[in-house]
């Protein structure tokens, strides 16, 4: 009888850390997690690796973050040692099994420690948040400017809407695969043309047919009325003529734009390339009318 004794004793014992074990996990009083037997009937037996995998598939159903999970064949309530899963770490911190059914503590061999970083690992561990949202880098002065800009500038505080039409514009460069420089050259051009103006038809003061940001003429095939007046296809149509130019990438901007246009002012697209520039940087977020493109922004 003293050695029965003895026995109920101690799996009463293993019972009350079983359920300390899991409490502890999911943050809950002991007593809500074991109650002691009626009458002459012993607890249930709850062992530290059935605590474990109940605690790990519990969290698992709550999908709480930062918790620690161990196999069905680990072990689970020590704070170091080989083999052992440690359930005292800081919030936001894992431990995750290793794939050989232990899951790590804070110290011994063949364990798996999160090393209290707060990110998940191994396939006993909820997933956590991965990555970040990076911006695109601006493109360089070298490459919007490879000339020397010369010509005396011109610049404007730019409206939301010359600012949205300029994104188009270099929107449809970037789906064609042009690289920058025919972004402000393209730009530049716009400002020129219609000071980055969507412009429909102005009547008495209209020039001929001509139509939209680059002022496009339909009676010169560039589209229908309609097309060169969607900022897409008007710009498209002008990186089309454009790259048609030769060596159009290594000419002088006004020289490159007055190719596609046939301006009566052939020089009249030089005075607007800085601003050109500065626009197409404020699409990444820099230059001096970064905040005024905040909405926009690659």
């Amino acid at each position: 009888m003293t050695k029965k004794r003895t026995r109920l004793h101690r799996l009463h014992r293993i019972a009350g850390v079983g359920a300390f074990t899991v409490a502890g996990v999911l943050g809950l009083p002991a007593a809500a997690m074991a109650s002691p037997g009626s009458g002459s009937n012993p607890p249930p037996v709850v062992t530290d690796q059935a605590a474990a995998s109940a605690a790990a598939s519990m969290l698992g159903s709550l999908g709480q973050p930062g918790a620690a999970g161990a196999s069905a064949s680990g072990t689970a309530g020590g704070s170091s040692g080989a083999g052992t899963a440690d359930t005292s770490a800081d919030p936001g911190t894992a431990a995750a099994t290793d794939g050989t059914g232990t899951a790590g503590g804070s110290s011994g061999a063949g364990t798996d420690d999160s090393g209290g970083t707060g990110t998940p690992s191994g396939s006993g561990a909820m997933p956590g948040l991965m990555g970040s949202m990076t911006q695109p880098a601006a493109p360089t002065d070298a490459q919007l400017h490879p000339l020397r800009v010369t010509a005396a500038q011109q610049t404007f505080t730019p409206t939301a809407t010359q600012l949205s039409n300029a994104k188009s514009i270099v929107d449809a460069g970037k789906a064609m695969g042009l690289p920058p420089r025919a972004w402000v050259i393209a730009v530049a051009t716009s400002i020129q043309e219609s000071n980055l103006r969507n412009l429909g038809h102005l009547g008495a003061a209209n020039d001929h047919d001509s139509l939209g940001l680059f002022q496009q003429r339909p009676s010169s095939g560039w589209g229908t009325a309609a097309q060169v007046q969607d900022p897409t296809y008007a710009a498209t149509a002008f990186y089309k003529a454009l790259v048609r130019v030769p060596g159009w990438d290594t000419l002088p901007l006004t020289t490159a734009a007055q190719k596609v246009q046939v301006s009566a002012y052939p020089s009249a697209y030089a005075k607007h390339e800085s601003e050109a520039g500065s626009i197409i940087d404020a699409l990444y977020g820099v230059g001096p009318y970064a905040d005024l493109a905040a909405g926009m922004r690659y």
